[in-house]
């Protein structure tokens, strides 16, 4: 009896022998197709090689495509566990042709596999086509089906198409019939619904295209597209009609029962298939990126979480045991798929932390769902109002307790929550309104309410397709705009960051069928992310599909100065102490910055040892992790909280670098912070860090500026070259630069301060541009000292008025210097005239003329300056007059 992992590989196998490249699995989020919340089958991953927009260097493809279905219309949550073939995760094995074989080609690899390579008995088997597919009925006779078990079927069950418009085509498919013991009949008939008759191979045509009016033609390029469940044919060849049979979910149904400790096949076998099949479920989701959140893709996963949690409860499990399962999944399914087993530490500490969570308030909700149930009475319904306490106060969704109350034989009064949800979303919106937001904000809310919150994928890509659910131009919806627009877009997912932490929003491009938009910012409000954008060809549209690109190279910068941060925070609580806390922050492409508590400015050999730090762990080149937790939870293990950030219940902890006492569970953690930005994956991928220096930010507050990585490199070439220049132009060398230029200024003031005596000496005598000697003249019986002097300096001033009236006993000064254009003015009073005479006054006189303003000192010595020495005879005679009285 072949395995699951035997099937797979002979499945995956046989069509590379036929010319089929393996193409590993596509993640579960999609990056191609913005309508879907996660990956439901194969083609998904292809949708872009079957129309034509992407060409790979193969055209024949076979996977084993990991696919959920537990959200959106491809939901099957509420059957799983009770039905033998529903589930939320499930594989897709599937062959593909992109414009190479047809028909002829795809049916016989189809019977030739199911009957010879898995054995099947072939008087089992029947065929459907669609009702006017002969082509496709005369091939099933050919390789020896009787007509009589080849069915024409003409609804859309064996008619694909990927949308209302665009690329479709027939199907053809195979059936297995489980025997006469079984209730149902064939499909097409009155009782195709039934178990009797299961689907085990599907086949598409991919051979239209289809057009608005509903006219359709023939595609140049004509393919195939392939599924075959594997749990369900792995059924069938393992002896069963029950997919929970095989021996995969036979290995995840025993670990279920070990660590409950309840018999796996008894009376509660219910509850461990629906571990078992969730298990699946939210550990692949977690090991692609998705982690539990109040919204989005999160919000699905964590609905699945609590309803294994919830069936471990009622399997009587006190202690968290979704975690302690997770290494018999790893052992069953690690080896096809390999990221199962890289992420498997994240997915263990995730289950265990949700379900701790949510242990806690399980207790509380089912007592109060049991309160709420025998206060019923007659009645088979749950109040809406009740549940939504449910949901609103204990975070059952709605799900959970239909599941609850369904084996109770009772349902949810679905009118009346979504009644109260309706009240608490109007509240919200009031409250948001009066929040103090920019006046167009609630335009956002309204978006967010009517549309949903943006799902955000950077973290993982950073090219990803998104589709337009708003556009908001000068304020207003509208429906599209054209080249030349200024506009926001709101789309329901984006690979592009907000604005927030600190960390600048991305720019790059959004693409539409129609138009191009240039992305000049991003900024997030309300849970929706906004792309500030200018059109720059044809228009974009509402609801248009769009491939969404962030500058990459922008992106890689602002990655490296980010976590660049991170590890500068801890070196300088590590130099400084822990009294050093964010202030803020900036992490910019071109640089970052950051501001920090500490009173003083940091010596030379602070910031030297800040600096070594930064770069020894960068060097290091060790992984840099993100998991999720409670702030409470983080912070217990060390974390830093990041200055201005609101943080709900669960938070990203960022951690980098291993240092031999640290932080963590391992205690080995260097730095690690709650943050929501986007970080490098290694530390080495920083490169390097330069701090630029320390300044003072405010009050207490100090504020370093440094760059990382290219404009790290680009500013040591520029002092290297710099230091270059000034060796050469000193002829000297590195080591001797700093003596020599010591020595330059040393000689300069030397001579400076000689050529200062110098002028003075010569402004004393009186000689060439001196205006001639200063001789002084009697006004009102005061001696006054009068001259206008060229290439003296204003700071010189002073030091002559001392030397006139050193020179001439008693009397007043007024020296004007006529420098570069510009004026100073200087006046002197010896002491025995400063109670007639005040030099203060002789300035404010002499300055007006000259232009200026002002002027002060002391009743001996004043100063002043204007802008035009040329009216320094009107300045002398209006200070001759002061004294002139």
């Amino acid at each position: 009896m072949p395995s699951l992992n035997e099937i797979r590989s002979t499945f995956l196998n046989y069509f590379q022998k036929q010319g089929h490249t393996i193409v590993p699995s596509s993640p579960l989020v999609p990056r191609n197709d913005p309508t879907l919340m996660f990956t439901n089958s194969g083609m998904v991953q292809f949708k872009n090689c079957f129309t034509g927009v992407e060409k790979r260097d193969y055209v024949r493809a076979t996977t084993a495509q990991k696919c959920v279905r537990a959200g959106g219309k491809h939901n099957d949550l509420d059957n799983v566990g009770y039905t033998a073939r529903h589930h939320t995760f499930f594989e897709m094995l599937g062959n593909f042709s992109f414009g190479d074989y047809f028909k002829t080609d795809a049916i016989p690899f189809a019977w030739e596999l199911v009957t010879k390579e898995f054995g099947i008995d072939k008087s089992r088997l029947l065929t459907t086509v669609y009702h006017t597919d002969d082509e496709a009925f005369e091939i099933w006779k050919k390789v020896g089906v009787p007509e009589d078990r080849i069915i024409r079927i003409a609804t859309s069950d064996n008619f694909w198409q990927m949308g209302p418009t665009g690329p479709c085509g027939p199907c053809t498919e195979i059936f297995y019939d489980h025997g006469d013991h079984i209730w149902g009949g064939p499909p097409g008939s009155a009782d195709e619904d039934g178990d009797r008759f299961i689907e085990i191979w599907n086949v598409v045509f991919m051979q239209n295209e289809k057009f608005e009016d509903g006219s359709m033609i023939d595609l140049e390029m004509q393919s195939i597209d392939t599924g075959m469940g594997l749990e369900r044919i792995g059924a069938l060849l393992q002896g069963s009609h029950d997919n929970y049979q095989t021996d995969l979910f036979k290995a995840l149904i025993e670990a279920s029962a070990h660590a409950t400790h309840v018999d796996p096949y008894g009376d509660q076998n219910v509850h461990h298939r629906v571990i078992a099949d969730h298990l699946r479920s939210t550990s692949f989701l977690i090991a692609d990126g998705v982690m539990p959140s109040n919204d989005g893709r999160g919000y699905v996963l964590r609905r699945i979480m609590r309803r294994a949690m919830r069936h471990a409860h009622l399997l009587g499990a006190k202690d968290p045991v979704m975690h302690q399962m997770v290494k018999t999944l790893v052992a069953q399914m690690g080896e096809a798929y390999p990221e199962l087993r890289r992420a498997q530490p994240m997915i263990e500490e995730t289950l265990l932390l949700e379900e701790t969570r949510f242990k806690q308030t399980l207790d509380r909700g089912l007592k109060l769902l049991d309160e709420e149930v025998s206060n019923l009475g007659d009645t088979t319904a749950l109040p809406g109002a009740t549940a939504f306490k449910l949901y609103d106060t204990y975070g059952f969704p709605l799900d959970l307790t239909q599941d609850a109350l369904r084996e109770k034989g009772l349902t949810v009064e679905t009118e009346g929550f979504e009644t109260a949800m309706a009240e608490q979303k109007a509240k919200a919106r009031a409250a948001w309104s009066g929040s103090g937001e920019a006046a167009d904000a609630t335009i956002w809310y309204d978006i967010a309410e009517n549309k949903g919150v943006t799902e955000f994928l950077g973290y993982d890509t950073e090219i990803a397709e998104g589709q337009v659910v708003a556009i908001v131009k000068d304020g207003a919806q509208v429906d599209k705009a054209v080249k030349g627009d200024s506009i926001q877009i709101a789309v329901n997912q984006t690979p592009f960051y907000g604005e927030s932490g600190g960390q600048v929003g991305d720019t790059g491009t959004l693409k539409t069928e129609t138009g191009v938009a240039k992305i000049i910012d991003t900024k997030k409000a309300a849970g929706v992310f906004i792309h500030f954008a200018e059109v720059t060809e044809g228009e974009i549209a509402r609801n248009a599909g769009a491939m969404l690109e962030v500058d990459h190279a922008r992106r890689g910068a602002i990655r490296a100065n980010h976590s660049a941060t991170h590890l500068l925070h801890e070196a300088l609580r590590e130099t400084l102490g822990d009294h050093v806390a964010q202030r803020g922050s900036l992490n910019a492409p071109d640089r970052l910055r950051f501001d920090f508590s500490h009173a003083k400015a940091l010596s030379d050999a602070e910031l030297s040892k800040v600096a070594a730090d930064v770069n020894t762990f960068i060097r290091q080149n060790t992984p840099v992790e993100t998991r999720i937790m409670t702030p409470d939870d983080a912070r217990a293990l060390g974390a830093q909280a990041l200055f201005g950030e609101k943080y709900g219940d669960e938070v990203r902890v960022v951690s980098m670098g291993r240092a031999a006492t640290g932080k963590g569970q391992d205690g080995n953690t260097y730095s690690l912070e709650l943050c929501g930005g986007t970080h490098v994956k290694q530390t080495g991928d920083i490169g390097m860090c330069v701090i630029l220096g320390d300044s003072a930010s405010s009050a207490g507050v100090r504020r370093i500026e440094a760059l990382t990585g290219q404009a790290a490199l680009d500013y040591l070439h520029d002092q290297a070259n710099t230091l270059a220049a000034v060796m050469g132009a000193l002829k000297a060398q590195s080591s001797e630069v700093v003596d020599r230029v010591e020595a330059l200024l040393t000689e300069r003031k030397s001579l400076s301060n000689e050529v200062a005596q110098l002028r003075r000496e010569l402004a004393m005598a009186g000689g060439a541009g001196q205006g001639g000697g200063a001789e002084a003249e009697e006004v009102n019986g005061v001696k006054f000292v009068a001259q206008v002097l060229s290439g003296v300096s204003g700071k010189d001033l002073p030091a002559l008025i001392d030397e006139h009236k050193s020179r001439i006993g008693s009397g007043a000064v007024l020296l004007i210097a006529d420098a570069d254009g510009k004026a100073a003015v200087a006046a002197g009073v010896t002491a025995d005239l400063t109670g007639r005479v005040s030099a203060v006054d002789l300035v404010k006189a002499a300055v007006p003329e000259l232009g200026g303003k002002g002027g002060g000192g002391r009743p001996d010595m004043a100063q002043g300056g204007g802008k035009d020495a040329t009216n320094a005879d009107a300045a002398i005679a209006a200070a001759k007059a002061v004294i002139a009285g």
